[in-house]
């Protein structure tokens, strides 16, 4: 690999991803001549995860849907110019829990907010930069919240104490958008077991990785 490469891990909530990113993480270090990095959206930065904190807040009932979309373009922003580009620059590979993609699914699909400027902002913050390969760990709804409901030690934030019919319009939005981009977007089935999520996404990361 003679430049960076961008990997974002995208799903709905309790998909996993993350716990999904945290196992794969030690492995590709071991397995590849590259340097990995992982970091997470909104957050990875100091000013990032200030804003996550304002974002997630479960008290900010009250946030305007554009004022939440806008928070989440502020804190890409300050994370793709501060962590993610240095990065890629110096040939690393970035792993990012949540990316543009989530914004679409969100506050698109979620919020029923405008997708063309949600397209628009994505290229602005970012600069016209895509992952090269978007990891998408889909989930019933009703499964992800469970697992949320479940899980005593993960972050509850505003966003999980949504209705359902909201988390079923995120996961439409992510089936859509992986209908859209099949280029960059793998499917991965997030009701298997760990290990076998974790082998899947291994595999794609490293085809992607030793291709380049």
């Amino acid at each position: 690999m003679t430049k960076g490469l961008l990997i974002s891990f995208e799903g709905p909530d309790g998909a996993g991803k993350t716990t999904v990113l945290e196992r794969l993480l030690p492995s590709l270090q071991a397995e590849l001549s590259v340097d990995v990095v992982a970091t997470r959206e909104p957050g990875g930065i100091t000013i990032a995860e200030k804003i996550r904190d304002v974002i997630l807040d479960i008290t900010h009932t009250s946030m305007d849907n554009k004022t939440e979309l806008l928070l989440y373009m502020a804190a890409r922003r300050q994370h793709m110019v501060e962590k993610i580009v240095p990065a890629l620059e110096n040939g690393t590979l970035v792993l990012v829990d949540r990316f543009v993609d989530s914004s679409m699914a969100y506050q698109g699909y979620g919020r029923q907010l405008d997708k063309s400027a949600i397209t628009w902002l994505n290229a602005y913050v970012t600069d016209d930069r895509e992952p090269d390969l978007t990891l998408y760990f889909d989930v019933p709804s009703e499964i992800g919240l469970e697992r949320i409901n479940q899980n005593k030690n993960r972050e509850v934030n505003r966003l999980d104490l949504e209705k359902l019919e909201m988390h079923q319009c995120v996961r439409k939005g992510y089936q859509e958008l992986a209908q859209l981009h099949p280029e960059r977007i793998v499917c991965i089935d997030a009701t298997q077991a760990l290990d076998l999520v974790v082998k899947e996404a291994m595999e794609k990361i490293l085809t992607l990785v030793k291709g380049n």
